[in-house]
């Protein structure tokens, strides 16, 4: 067996958000009421300073997932923004989705391996909502024109059969709570320009979420191995990136227990049957031409898709 380090960096001072998830999937529409922005013109509406501005960068952010074109950095344009704004923003636009039919499935962690902490310039793991409309089919063919600078992830992907909400939850109450784990990809993508974030640009943009792509292969946690299991990443038959599940925060379960723990701070629950991804095993690698992606777990299954 290999000897993996993982490097992490965690920030522990609570946030506190305006805005929380109920008990149900769906978040609450008296919270979707306070976070939908007005129709009326800017002119005929008085609003705190900071709650203008976040409503500004949640419309930027949004506009700019459905055109496909990025924006400057939001910390940059924004000087005040931070993370707990960041959250918040995330919060104001995962709202407006369910609003509009979309359906919050599940949560997601990134950034916690030191390799993607390094790769995209930052020091404190992201986290974000995942929602049904990012959730695409197995062996499906995703179009690069649907994207703006895309990465491919792998990861183990988690669904409970058991509610989890923090603080103080440990690693034995999430695996208690999982039903089984799935091999997963994630597309990350960012909508800000060359993706120059910071930790409150990130969290603004949903944790840099594009699509999610589950496997066929569930395993019970019993059957695998998840402190020590290798992932690859091979395109058009050639490999391109490998890593192991050890990176991500020593075992992907602890990594849970962390998400759960710091969205508690949110008054946010984990329930069943949501899909909670803790993060990549590996370097993301660009997505920037059509081909085939085979996407593996060793000892586990894989995950195939292709590019045009």
């Amino acid at each position: 067996m290999q000897n993996h380090t993982s490097v992490y960096y965690i920030h522990t001072s609570p946030l506190k958000a305006e805005f929380v998830t109920t008990s149900k999937t769906k978040l609450s529409q008296s919270s979707i009421n306070n976070t939908e922005p007005s129709l009326k013109s800017p002119s005929s509406i008085k609003m705190p300073a900071k709650e203008t501005e976040l409503q500004e960068v949640s419309l930027a952010l949004r506009t700019a997932r459905a055109n496909k074109t990025p924006i400057p950095t939001p910390s940059k344009t924004w000087p005040t923004l931070d993370a707990e704004d960041g959250f918040k923003i995330q919060q104001i636009n995962t709202e407006h989705a369910v609003k509009n039919g979309d359906r919050l499935v599940g949560y997601k962690l990134g950034n916690i391996a030191k390799v993607m902490q390094d790769a995209f310039g930052l020091d404190h793991p992201d986290y974000g909502f995942l929602l049904a409309s990012t959730f695409v089919y197995e062996s499906t063919t995703l179009h690069l024109k649907d994207y703006i600078k895309p990465y491919v992830e792998l990861e183990p992907a988690f669904v409970l059969h058991k509610p989890l909400k923090g603080p103080n939850v440990t690693v034995a109450d999430v695996i208690n709570a999982i039903d089984y784990a799935i091999p997963a990809i994630e597309i990350i993508d960012s909508r800000v320009q060359n993706w120059e974030i910071g930790l409150a640009d990130t969290l603004a943009d949903n944790g840099s979420t594009g699509a999610v792509i589950l496997g066929g292969t569930p395993r019970k946690l019993t059957e695998l191995t998840l402190r020590d299991t290798r992932g690859t990443l091979r395109f058009n038959d050639k490999q391109v990136m490998d890593g192991n599940t050890a990176n991500v925060l020593g075992n992907p379960i602890s990594a849970v227990a962390w998400l759960v723990n710091r969205l508690a701070a949110y008054d946010i629950e984990f329930l069943p049957g949501q899909v909670i991804l803790p993060g990549s095993c590996l370097q993301a690698v660009p997505m920037t031409e059509a081909g085939h992606w085979n996407c593996t777990f060793e000892g586990w299954g894989s995950v195939e898709f292709d590019v045009v």
